[in-house]
């Protein structure tokens, strides 16, 4: 087995550093306070297990965290099979050039704030909005989309949507196109080529969106705000009404740590699955 150099170490202690100031050091912060106790709306260090019991024993911290996890779900499956095909159309049917500018659109939602695009979808989604007025013209509707499970859903995909086509155009960018012709010479069907051929070769990539899907999705607030909105609540929205009810920082960071623990461990599920097969 080859030995690190010097030189290499020392390359990589700029990401240790960062690493450890923006992550370790805070997480560390998170576990500690998660046991400290708030006198007179102000915490004080200690070593108080209740805070722990107190969430982790109510329903309604089980409702929202279900709630959540189902959400995130429901919008990594819906926004990768919504993804797939815009990703395998990029990768495979257009030229160079025309996929330059392709991934060059999809780069340009994220110059613009998260928020003023969920305000946007807003006046899309509201009763009286344009969804509506276009089914009203048609005799159809009004349906009721704001502040409904269905609206939270649309602002989960539209974030997650431009970066999993991302994640999947790179991915089926590697994918070996003679293996592809090999399937087609073989009187393979276009579909059962995609199945059988394409998605195994880009397993990893395909797993990988659908993780940051996920973990966005988990983790967002504005969403479940202002296009579900706010009730009943998410884990998100859970932990900015527990620290609004008498300053309970230390009850916050232990629905923070849970959602952190869930990632981490979905994440680490993902991973093993998407490399399961390279490692043999």
């Amino acid at each position: 087995m080859t030995r690190p150099s010097l030189f290499s170490l020392t390359l990589s202690l700029p990401l240790l550093i960062w690493q450890l100031a923006f992550f370790a050091v805070p997480l560390l912060f998170l576990i500690a306070i998660s046991f400290w106790t708030v006198r007179n709306f102000q915490m004080m260090p200690d070593l108080n297990f209740g805070n722990w019991e107190r969430i982790l024993t109510r329903g309604t911290f089980w409702d929202a965290y279900a709630r959540t996890a189902l959400l995130a779900t429901a919008s990594a499956v819906l926004t990768s099979a919504i993804a797939f095909p815009a990703a395998y159309a990029i990768s495979f049917k257009l030229s160079e050039r025309v996929k330059q500018w392709v991934i060059f659109v999809l780069i340009i939602p994220f110059f613009t704030s998260y928020l003023v695009r969920i305000y946007a979808l807003q006046v899309f989604l509201s009763d009286g909005g344009i969804i509506n007025a276009a089914l009203g013209m048609l005799g159809v509707g009004p349906f009721g989309m704001l502040n409904t499970t269905f609206g939270t859903l649309v602002g989960m995909v539209t974030l997650c949507l431009p970066l999993v086509i991302l994640l999947q155009v790179f991915s089926l960018n590697f994918v070996n196109r003679d293996f592809v012709e090999a399937a087609h010479n073989l009187r393979c069907g276009r579909l059962r080529t995609v199945f059988s051929v394409i998605v195994p070769s880009a397993r990893v990539g395909l797993v990988i969106a659908a993780l940051f899907a996920f973990i966005l999705s988990f983790g967002d607030f504005i969403s479940p705000l202002y296009l579900g909105g706010g009730n009943p609540p998410t884990l998100s929205i859970l932990i900015t009404d527990i620290t609004k009810s008498g300053q309970q920082w230390p009850r916050a960071a232990v629905v923070a740590l849970m959602m952190i623990g869930t990632l981490l461990t979905v994440a680490f599920a993902a991973i093993t699955y998407a490399y399961k097969e390279r490692g043999k």
